[in-house]
């Protein structure tokens, strides 16, 4: 079995439902509390035994490789003024043993092209697919981790599903589901974003993919789909003809925070389990609600 070494993250989005704020900032640098998104993401791969971070950009998201990339003026003052706390968080942003490698995504063709784009880096390894704006709190465990255990386990693709509204079907892919066992399910079908009245099932994906090379094959003979865009959805369609692929019902809390609600609501609970933070947030929280209740 091939271990996950490598994980793409899919950044060259415009972020336009967070103008002007993404104007001259990528979306994945907004920050929670005090870090960006795409550092949790980033996190959350290292986390799950992941030592290659490949990031699909567009020519605005230098500020990504910018964080990810040392700053010696930076730690020199941080040296300087003793703030050696300070300077060990900016200097390990990246662990020792992880690599950040970055190519372009020349045209904007959806998410199934920006992965495909990777293909060259990822060769014929399995690897992981983060979405940064799904911001998945884990509690014990992150959401990656999960997957991979059932990775380990089944040597096969997984994908992460949760529970929806019946409403909101026509926002995700959503899978035909056949229960396997607690939390994991085989993969009967998957469509993308279908209307309420027409959904199999309430369960969608989420960003987080485990994918085997064999998906590249099939994203190259991907037609543009909804959106005139080459969806990861309709290649995992097809190559659910050809192997198996699991669903994994992960534990945890996920923040849409590509949305300004989920975004918000993303920061409020990261601020309420902050160490220096959640307890002054929350006795303000309180006067806030008093106030407009």
């Amino acid at each position: 079995m091939k271990k996950i070494r490598k994980a793409v993250f899919p950044v060259a989005g415009l972020g336009t439902r967070f103008l002007p704020a993404t104007k001259a900032s990528p979306k994945e640098m907004l920050p929670i509390v005090d870090k960006p998104l795409i550092q949790y993401a980033a996190e959350e791969a290292v986390a799950a035994g992941i030592n290659q971070l490949i990031f699909v950009t567009s020519g605005s998201k230098r500020a990504i490789e910018d964080h990810f990339d040392k700053n010696q003026e930076l730690e020199d003052e941080l040296e300087r003024r003793k703030k050696m706390d300070l300077l060990d968080m900016v200097k390990y942003i990246v662990p020792k043993g992880v690599s950040c490698i970055y190519i372009r995504q020349r045209e904007a063709l959806g998410l199934g092209h920006a992965v495909l784009c990777a293909k060259p880096i990822v060769g014929d390894e399995p690897f992981a697919v983060i979405l940064a704006d799904d911001l998945i709190d884990g509690k014990e465990q992150s959401c990656l981790s999960q997957m991979v255990k059932v990775y380990e386990q089944q040597e096969c693709s997984v994908i992460a599903v949760e529970e929806v509204e019946q409403s909101d079907t026509d926002r995700y892919g959503i899978i035909t589901p056949e229960l396997l066992y607690e939390g994991v399910l085989k993969m009967k079908s998957i469509v993308e974003k279908p209307k309420p009245n027409r959904a199999p099932s309430t369960l969608a994906v989420v960003g987080r993919y485990l994918l085997t090379s064999s998906i590249f094959d099939h994203l190259e003979r991907t037609e543009k789909g909804a959106g005139g865009e080459i969806q990861l959805t309709d290649a995992i369609a097809k190559l659910l003809l050809e192997e198996q692929v699991l669903a994994c019902q992960f534990k945890g809390i996920r923040y849409d925070c590509g949305n300004k609600l989920g975004y918000l609501l993303a920061t409020i609970n990261y601020a309420l389990q902050h160490p220096n933070l959640r307890e002054a947030f929350k006795e303000h929280l309180v006067k806030v609600c008093n106030q407009h209740i």
